[in-house]
């Protein structure tokens, strides 16, 4: 997989395209590897291949574009796609947890749910589902946008700074410290479900 990524992300200005669509792809449905294409794409940065700016500019413009699309279907046909795609017992929870928390929260749920695989389409479709204001889930989500393809780019330009002669460690670093926080994030909102 890690070649796979690197063959494919390693010719601009292909590349860009290449991290646009995996992050407008991922808005809408969870199984795209966006944050393995902008790690790799922060690690190729190292090398010189690509510009950091403009990966993490493809990635915010991508993720943005892909909330957006995803806000829109709740938005404009959600119960038939909630019926379609979010059926099952686990996604009817996390969209009824989704709903609560934006009620709740609003704008900080919006942001915290791009750093989750999977909440990020449940919050954005039911922020759309909800009539959630576009305005203000527009700004939030740039904010959003911007903040996780920088953070996911900079794991893997940072790493492969620090690993230069060592990308294999310097992947599997970005990859390990990405799955950290996803599972960390994971468990506080675990915990604290169990708390209220």
């Amino acid at each position: 997989m890690f070649q796979s990524a690197l063959d494919l992300i390693s010719h601009s200005p292909e590349a860009y395209l290449i991290v646009f669509a995996l992050a407008l792809g991922d808005g809408v449905f969870p199984a795209f590897p966006s944050e393995t294409a902008l790690i790799v794409g922060g690690l190729m940065s190292v090398t010189g291949d690509l510009s950091l700016g403009w990966v993490i500019g493809a990635g915010a413009a991508g993720a943005f574009v892909g909330d957006g699309v995803s806000y829109s279907l709740g938005r404009f046909v959600g119960r038939p796609v909630q019926e379609r795609f979010f059926d099952g017992v686990r996604a009817r929870r996390v969209l009824a947890w989704a709903e609560q928390q934006l009620g709740e929260r609003g704008g900080l749920v919006v942001i915290a749910g791009r750093y989750v695989p999977g909440g990020r389409t449940a919050v954005t479709f039911t922020a759309g589902l909800t009539h959630y204001s576009y305005p203000r889930f527009a700004a939030y989500d740039a904010v959003a946008a911007i903040t996780w393809a920088t953070y996911a780019s900079l794991l893997g330009y940072l790493g492969g700074q620090f690993f230069h002669d060592h990308v294999w460690a310097a992947l599997l670093l970005a990859f390990g410290i990405a799955a950290s926080v996803t599972v960390g994030v994971e468990v506080v909102r675990r915990f604290r479900a169990r708390r209220v």
